[in-house]
């Protein structure tokens, strides 16, 4: 079985983060950055599939030089091989272009299974599962809280918040799951010494056959205000008794009320 595991590079939310003053887009390759934290349960689902039976993980990413680092991590977990589609026209690309790069790229791979986290990190839509497997024309498992595999079936568990369903496809798929589908595991010494040895590939745009007016956004974004600095607090001492008179003041006044 060949899975393929797509894996974000995002900026890292302790870091100081910014936008490129050229075209307000997020600066991915000015900041430091990771795997996204919901696609390690990803590829740890992908792990899982592989040693209990005959499968091949890779880790598929899109982004900047820096997205290598991504895939590393994967590699490290304990993934086979990596492809990086790197191209200098994917920046500031939306979530339809993403879902193209990497429907195209998958292709390429002939991915029996597709296993996705349940978003990003730094996007937060949770989206590109479902466009991916439309562009792809196959069917879709989403928001697995379990994750049970037999041979060509794949059945997962999704949690609502008030009741929970059991959906079931055939591979062919795109599987993506939650924060609660497994623990990711941490990479041990001897993998990440392995994952230096370990393929990986770096395709661009033409070699997707994709043109580069075929990527970008839909939208954008016109102006970019830095956040204020945290200013002190107001404290209210009650030492004649008007405390809490002046607390309610204070969040009617600021509309907290």
């Amino acid at each position: 079985m060949k899975i393929v595991v797509c894996a974000k590079f995002v900026p890292d939310a302790t870091a100081d983060r910014r936008f490129r003053p050229e075209d307000n887009t997020v600066d991915r390759a000015g900041v430091d950055g990771l795997l996204s934290e919901l696609d390690e349960y990803a590829v740890e689902t992908a792990l899982t599939v592989k040693e209990a039976g005959d499968a091949e993980v890779t880790i598929l990413t899109v982004g900047p030089e820096q997205a290598a680092d991504a895939v590393k991590k994967g590699l490290q977990m304990g993934a086979d091989a990596g492809v990086h589609v790197l191209d200098d026209a994917i920046h500031g690309s939306d979530a339809v272009a993403t879902s193209l790069v990497l429907s195209k790229a998958l292709a390429k791979l002939e991915a029996d299974l597709v296993v996705f986290g349940m978003s990003s990190t730094d996007g937060g839509m949770g989206v590109v599962p479902a466009m991916v497997s439309e562009r792809l024309g196959l069917p879709a498992v989403t928001l697995g809280s379990e994750v049970t595999i037999d041979g060509t079936s794949v059945k997962i568990r999704r949690d609502g918040d008030t009741a929970s369903d059991t959906v079931e496809g055939t591979l062919p798929l795109v599987l993506s799951v939650s924060d609660q589908a497994n623990e990711p595991r941490y990479p041990s010494f001897k993998g990440i010494m392995a994952a230096k040895k370990k393929p990986v590939e770096t395709w661009s745009l033409a070699d997707l056959e994709i043109s580069p007016d075929q990527v970008g956004s839909w939208t954008e974004v016109v102006e970019v205000t830095a956040r204020p600095a945290r200013t002190a607090g107001t404290i209210v001492t009650d030492e004649d008794g008007s405390g809490a008179g002046r607390l309610v003041e204070f969040l009617s006044t600021n509309k907290f009320l």
